[in-house]
């Protein structure tokens, strides 16, 4: 029911109804005064449907034990009800799981992908996954119509010395950027680790993602 409701998210732009909808007044006047006082012709409009694609990014490695399998079971129904979308992994590396989530059950797909993804519960490498989205999918999964959520607590074993740079990057061709962190729910949360520091100042949203709630928040966010 989430991923429908933001599947179905609405723009404040409208479009032209031809059944239903509410009187578009502006353009029955415009429309009316040409032929003369009389109103003859009725327009309405409606809310125009927001194009904008998803690019999904989940850790899977073993911090993030807790939450992987819920996140990918959420990516999984964005899959089936939302068209524009791609979906990724990562721990060590960057894995791409659009085909893989289309084409099978969730609990099949789950089995697969913990067997195909290199360090499944395994490391984090933030900065390595960034670069290799970056060197790989940036140009061609990225636009003004892109809205790319990470899912990560952040707790990341490689240098991260690219890592502000990277995300720079794709900051400055997407829509949005949104880090959902399962650890920010708590009160005495600080983003204290390297890699969140040095991401921060490129997201457009840093918020916790945690429990149905959290997310439900989140979507209304992005209303």
């Amino acid at each position: 029911q989430m991923v429908q409701q933001m599947a179905k998210t609405m723009s404040r732009r409208y479009e032209i109804a031809k059944n239903g909808g509410q009187l578009d007044l502006r353009r029955v006047l415009r429309n009316n005064f040409r032929k003369g006082e009389e109103i003859i012709d009725l327009f309405h409009r409606k809310p125009a449907r927001n194009k904008i694609r998803l690019v999904l990014l989940c850790d899977v490695s073993k911090s993030m034990d807790l939450y992987s399998r819920f996140w990918v079971q959420f990516m999984y129904a964005f899959q089936t009800l939302y068209q524009s979308i791609e979906t990724f992994v990562f721990s060590t590396k960057l894995v791409r799981i659009t085909e893989d989530l289309k084409e099978m059950d969730y609990t099949q797909a789950l089995e697969n992908l913990s067997e195909r993804v290199p360090n499944w519960s395994g490391g984090t490498d933030i900065g390595t996954m960034l670069r290799q989205f970056v060197d790989e999918y940036a140009m061609r999964k990225l636009n003004s119509r892109t809205i790319v959520l990470i899912v990560s607590d952040g707790m990341d074993t490689g240098d991260g010395d690219d890592l502000a740079k990277n995300m720079e990057r794709i900051r400055r061709k997407a829509r949005r950027v949104i880090w959902l962190n399962p650890l920010a729910s708590s009160p005495d949360f600080r983003p204290e680790v390297k890699a969140l520091k040095a991401v921060l100042p490129h997201l457009d949203l840093h918020a916790p993602a945690h429990n149905l709630e959290s997310l439900k928040r989140v979507i209304e966010q992005l209303r």
